[in-house]
């Protein structure tokens, strides 16, 4: 097999990032009929189809480590020809760095980590969200660079750093624990009290029914799939959940949530994993996650 070609490389990380081959062609400025060459061309030289052609397009699994290097060729190429130039402000333009974050840490400290970036790095940030039980899948198939993760095993080609604990309180509103927690959290109060959870991914709220009475239950469950709809949903009685603890304590103090138990929160760790790369803005990412972390997590 010859060399890999930069361009088809780019071309196939573009198709895989926008979703699509005519979104690709518009990213790179070229016609889908040549996004369709490239890929084409690249499939034949490894001899393994790379893109699964859906909606959205993703990478097969022959086409992940193709994916990630192609994210890492990009990445470098782009601190190279800045350094070269003098300054990193080139960054900018030659790539973006994707990171993948829960929603309860998107909502709360991690903004504050890339706003301790130094301006002069002048990056592009493409920030994914899914539940910190799953972000780790985004880093083994190539699609971010970075994630905050649940997964304390480093990835492959990854390293690992503990970041903490998000603290979490089970809580309802007061209506809510009159009516089915008179009596505390029994087996039957947790079988049909509706609770609230995030998305499908989320299984918090589960695994908390686990510990308390010793096996699985059924609730009726609402999702919702946003963190400031979350905390609403609650305080306006739809049911209990598990919302982290800095988000509640303002709606415990008020008395517009009452915790269940007290003296069973839920500490979900939390790890930063990024490719092992020897890069300025991943350094620089990591060290500013890690500062933000420090201050907010427990």
């Amino acid at each position: 097999m010859e060399g890999l070609d930069s361009v088809q490389l780019r071309t196939l990380a573009a198709v895989v990032a926008e979703g699509s081959f005519e979104a690709a062609a518009r990213l790179l400025h070229v016609t889908q009929s040549a996004v369709s060459q490239r890929i084409r061309a690249l499939e034949g030289s490894v001899g393994q189809v790379l893109v699964r052609r859906s909606r959205p397009c993703r990478a097969t699994e022959a086409g992940r480590p193709l994916l990630r290097l192609a994210s890492q060729f990009a990445l470098l190429e782009g601190e190279a020809l800045a350094e070269a130039r003098g300054s990193l402000a080139g960054a900018r333009t030659a790539s973006r760095v994707a990171v993948v974050v829960n929603a309860d840490s998107l909502a709360t400290w991690f903004v504050d980590a890339l706003a301790r970036l130094p301006a002069e790095l002048a990056v592009s940030f493409d920030i994914r969200q899914d539940d910190q039980d799953h972000t780790a899948e985004l880093l083994r198939d190539g699609s971010v660079m970075a994630g905050v993760t649940a997964q304390r095993e480093a990835v492959q080609g990854c390293r690992v750093r503990p970041l903490g604990a998000m603290r979490y309180r089970a809580v309802a509103a007061p209506a809510v624990v009159g009516r089915w927690f008179a009596d505390g959290l029994t087996p039957a109060a947790l079988a049909v009290a509706p609770v609230l959870v995030f998305d499908r991914k989320d299984r918090v709220q589960h695994r908390f029914i686990r510990a308390v009475v010793g096996r699985d239950l059924d609730p009726p469950v609402h999702y919702l799939p946003s963190v400031p709809a979350f905390s609403e949903a609650v305080r306006r009685g739809l049911g209990w959940a598990l919302i982290l603890d800095r988000l509640v304590r303002p709606d415990l103090a008020c008395g517009a949530c009452v915790e269940l138990d007290p003296a069973r929160p839920v500490d979900v760790p939390l790890y930063w994993q990024h490719w092992r790369l020897d890069s300025t803005v991943l350094t620089a990412l990591t060290e500013a996650v890690h500062a933000a972390a420090a201050e907010a997590l427990h």
